[in-house]
């Protein structure tokens, strides 16, 4: 496929009528990325990305109605951890397959298995244990400037999907532009349930091993962190 410029807003509405004029669509790739590579192979488009006036290249992202996968919207560490991370997962680490003890947990606000529960008030948010223990925390105003800066904003097109035998069948159904947050926003959404925290660190002997904390939300959920939504 030839190389194509970023689209701007504009072109890809237009591309995306008549992708929509279509209806139902075969799958180009099989797999949780069919939804984003069919739509990218159908509009012409070689980079992930349409330009927004005002807030330059933001990341197109299909996804399928319905589904309840999750996706990572930024990773975030800086001066978070309130205990020594190596520290910490000697005390609520658990052990992987081979033996290896890890922090490999997606948190919620119900405790888990180790008694770890994400925490949530109005300015910050903290994985604690049962105890009162903090292990590491974030405050509220950071973590949104954070998302701001990683996801400025997002065309969410938004599929049916369908199985035929063993192929699926996309109908791409709406298009929708994303932007802006707010503390209130991630607040309620944390609160909610609809956006996760998972830890994702292990003991590497003298020191840990830390992949980066993970703020995923799920996927039909994300017109709920975003101030403004306009339809295309």
């Amino acid at each position: 496929m030839p190389k194509h410029r970023q689209l701007t807003i504009e072109q890809f509405k237009t591309r995306f009528e008549k992708v929509k004029e279509k209806g139902w669509v075969k799958s180009k790739r099989k797999g949780p990325t069919g939804v984003g590579q069919t739509l990218e192979q159908l509009i012409g488009m070689k980079e992930n990305n349409v330009a927004l006036p005002d807030l330059g290249t933001v990341e197109l992202k299909a996804h399928r109605i319905g589904s309840a996968s999750m996706i990572t919207l930024f990773t975030f560490n800086r001066k978070a951890w309130k205990m020594k991370p190596l520290a910490a997962i000697k005390k609520y680490g658990t052990k992987d397959e081979n033996g290896r003890l890890g922090m490999y947990f997606t948190m919620a606000r119900t405790p888990n298995s180790m008694g770890l529960l994400l925490y949530v008030d109005d300015a910050i948010i903290s994985v604690r244990h049962i105890s009162g223990e903090v292990v590491a925390e974030w405050e509220l105003e950071t973590l949104t400037k954070r998302f701001m800066q990683k996801v400025p904003g997002l065309v969410l097109v938004s599929a049916f999907s369908e199985m035929r035998g063993d192929t699926e069948w996309f109908k791409y159904d709406r298009a929708q532009v994303l932007t802006e947050t707010s503390v209130s926003i991630i607040h309620n959404q944390l609160i909610a349930g609809n956006i996760l925290v998972d830890l994702r660190l292990h003991d590497k002997g003298t020191s840990a091993r830390n992949h980066g904390t993970g703020f995923r939300a799920t996927e039909d959920k994300l017109t709920l962190l975003f101030k403004n939504i306009k339809e295309l």
